[in-house]
């Protein structure tokens, strides 16, 4: 039998340990918590079906969704985990009204990070079988050391990003992060629950032939969207586009990362703020995007430089290949009477 000779995530985070800024072990800690949740659902994800895992648990969360069996268990379980490894100062959860302050123990005041997350992003696939994620982000606290963690630590903009990851529940798990040097990915071997790096230095495409938009809620979107879809269906220069969506943002979000795309998720008649959480689901897969050599936008704004005002803020996103991010502000900025 080869022998795999792939470098481990474990190794990999060792050997690029110098690439953070405040390189302390602590970083490696949260990131090796972050994987042993992941593994943790994994394995249920892929019971989904032979055990009672699915279906709705009979409760909405704080944005009024109806909240999955799976939704649940993955909070409870990341949660569970970053709590017991006490190197967090404070979580903050889709799932949860508010923040998460770690109580009983003292030593957690001591702690520099906070972490937040979409514990399972999509899980109303999960009755159908097909991929869902979990998304995470880590910002350094900035309320003083030694005291109890702050709202002030979790309301900052997506730049202060010290590092962002996704894990990918699909024909295979795959975790793809970031510390702000570049993109790599890693997949997990179900036999020895080893992450192995399997995609380095992931590059976006500046340009794509897919778009990625829920086009039957195509009657309430802004003109300017309207226009940019029509422009990607026109016979023109290297036109049509191919319309690919999957309805998990990380799903949509990676094959773009992948092969060049932009994924869309407008503001609508029902939701003139956008729909997607600007905290657990834009910042981190704009700091992804980004550090590949894509771009995320709210169609005005570089998402990354929002400044956010409340823990559940929403706000349209668009997010893939650079041009084509571009050309969607274009069209927005042109329906809006702007040059």
């Amino acid at each position: 039998m080869k022998k795999n000779t792939r470098k481990t995530l474990d190794e990999f985070i060792i050997e690029r340990q110098d690439h953070f800024q405040y390189s302390t072990g602590e970083l490696s800690r949260l990131l090796n918590s972050i994987l042993l949740a992941a593994r943790v659902v994994s394995y249920k994800i892929r019971k989904a079906g032979l055990i009672d895992i699915i279906g709705s648990a009979g409760a909405t969360n704080v944005q009024g969704e109806d909240q999955q069996k799976l939704d649940l268990y993955a909070h409870n379980v990341f949660v569970e985990t970053l709590v017991n490894r006490e190197i967090v100062c404070g979580i903050a959860s889709e799932e949860n009204d508010n923040f998460i302050t770690i109580e009983g123990l003292d030593e957690a005041h001591n702690n520099k990070y906070v972490v937040l997350m979409d514990p399972l992003d999509g899980s109303s696939n999960i009755d159908v079988n097909v991929s869902v994620g979990t998304i995470f982000s880590v910002y350094r606290r900035i309320s003083p050391v030694g005291t109890p963690v702050a709202m002030e630590d979790f309301l900052q903009p997506g730049i202060k990003q010290v590092a962002a990851g996704y894990i990918l529940y699909g024909t295979s798990t795959m975790i793809v992060y970031t510390t702000g040097k570049g993109v790599n990915g890693f997949t997990l071997n179900q036999a020895i629950g080893s992450f192995y790096l399997s995609h380095p230095n992931m590059k976006c495409p500046e340009d794509g032939n897919v778009y990625s938009v829920n086009e039957g809620n195509y009657v309430h979107f802004p003109q300017g969207v309207k226009d940019y879809i029509k422009y990607c269906q026109e016979e023109k220069e290297n036109r049509p586009y191919t319309s690919r969506y999957i309805g998990s943002l990380v799903s949509d979000c990676h094959r773009n990362l992948m092969r060049g795309g932009v994924y869309m998720y407008p503001s609508t008649f029902k939701t003139p703020k956008g729909k997607l959480r600007l905290l657990y689901e834009c910042n981190p897969m704009a700091f992804i995007t980004e550090q590949a050599g894509g771009y995320a936008s709210n169609g005005r704004t570089r998402i990354l430089e929002m400044v956010p005002t409340e823990l559940h803020e929403r706000t349209p996103f668009y997010c893939g290949s650079k041009n084509m991010v571009k050309k969607v502000e274009e069209f927005v900025a042109k329906s809006e009477g702007k040059k």
